[in-house]
């Protein structure tokens, strides 16, 4: 059976509404929650690294998830984070040879109805399951290779910087 290691820093997938300040933060892993409600038959363990949004992630935050990566026992890895700075902590990573590591987000919290975090938490899994070792991002039905991936803005959605080399 695959055995596949969960970690959150935290970003957009982990939000929640606070009501007495009218604000998002980011709140507990919805990972968790999202793959509890599947009847999966994969091994999976989730650990909350972080609770930061993506755009906070300082340099030394990307040291701890490199350091946390590199030493979890698991080859597969799957890191939940937010969607702006996602592909920096990619590229980040990629020095880490041995491994399979994805990175997926949502660009609505987890725990809204019209979130995207269910699909792209799922395809990721897949890719998961397929992907030589590398790190890539999965996002909006598609699978990118960390060095060639960027989020466009305009579109909010993740796209490759040049055709050729997309991963899937």
């Amino acid at each position: 059976m695959i055995s596949i290691s969960i970690i959150t820093v935290g970003g957009t997938i982990d939000k929640i509404y606070f009501d007495a300040k009218s604000e998002y933060e980011v709140g507990p892993p919805n990972a968790e929650k999202v793959l509890s409600e599947l009847n999966l038959s994969i091994h999976y363990t989730v650990t909350s690294l972080l609770r930061k949004d993506s755009l906070d992630m300082t340099d030394e935050d990307r040291k701890l998830l490199y350091t946390t990566v590199a030493g979890d026992p698991a080859t597969k890895i799957l890191v939940t984070h937010g969607t702006d700075t996602m592909v920096e902590t990619a590229r980040y990573l990629a020095a880490i040879r041995d491994k399979t590591i994805v990175l997926t987000g949502a660009l609505e919290p987890a725990l809204f109805k019209t979130s995207d975090a269910t699909f792209n938490i799922g395809c990721a899994i897949g890719a998961l399951q397929v992907l030589q070792n590398g790190s890539y991002i999965v996002m909006n039905g598609r699978v990118f290779p960390a060095d060639n991936v960027r989020k466009n803005l305009d579109v909010n959605r993740f796209e490759p910087l040049t055709p050729k080399s997309e991963a899937g």
